[in-house]
């Protein structure tokens, strides 16, 4: 487990440094078949066998890159909040609570351990934007749009 937690930290900082761009990396992503995720936004971060277990009642567009397909944006939704229970490289289980940028990132990375790509979510008549394209036409919007009430169909009157 340590090894492939080592090579994701160090791919992930390769990618960025590269890209100029990247939060997160799944271990299927290096070919690695384990439920590993790292996550760098405030500080590193390994979630083992991570799963959702509660979301919020709003969802929220967003406008997702991956490193899989570095130049296509495609526009899915997430779930704006949500929990996560996963255990830490130690083994022991946590659970935390997202928003946001951060809920959607790890819904992403959760994806892909379950073998989801953004290609395979995508919202709307136009889901999918090369990222030059987004530079250049969309480059000042920003990628997360605003939460809303998940949408459920409402119970129709039994006849």
């Amino acid at each position: 487990m340590r090894v492939v937690a080592d090579s994701l930290q160090e791919t992930l900082r390769d990618l960025k440094a590269r890209h100029g761009m990247g939060r997160g990396l799944a271990a299927p992503q290096i070919g690695a078949p384990i439920r590993l995720i790292y996550v760098e936004v405030d500080e590193p971060w390994f979630l083992v066998n991570p799963e959702i277990v509660d979301i919020g009642e709003t969802d929220f567009h967003v406008w997702d890159d991956c490193f899989s397909i570095p130049d296509l944006f495609a526009r899915v939704t997430r779930a704006y909040g949500v929990v996560v229970r996963y255990q830490d490289l130690a083994g022991e289980t946590h659970e935390v609570s997202a928003e946001g940028a951060l809920a959607e990132l790890l819904q992403h990375e959760i994806d892909h351990l379950d073998g989801v790509l953004i290609v395979d979510r995508p919202i709307g008549l136009d889901p999918f934007c090369y990222r030059e394209e987004w530079n250049k036409h969309r480059g000042q919007e920003k990628r997360h749009g605003d939460p809303e009430p998940r949408w459920t169909p409402k119970p129709q009157p039994v006849v």
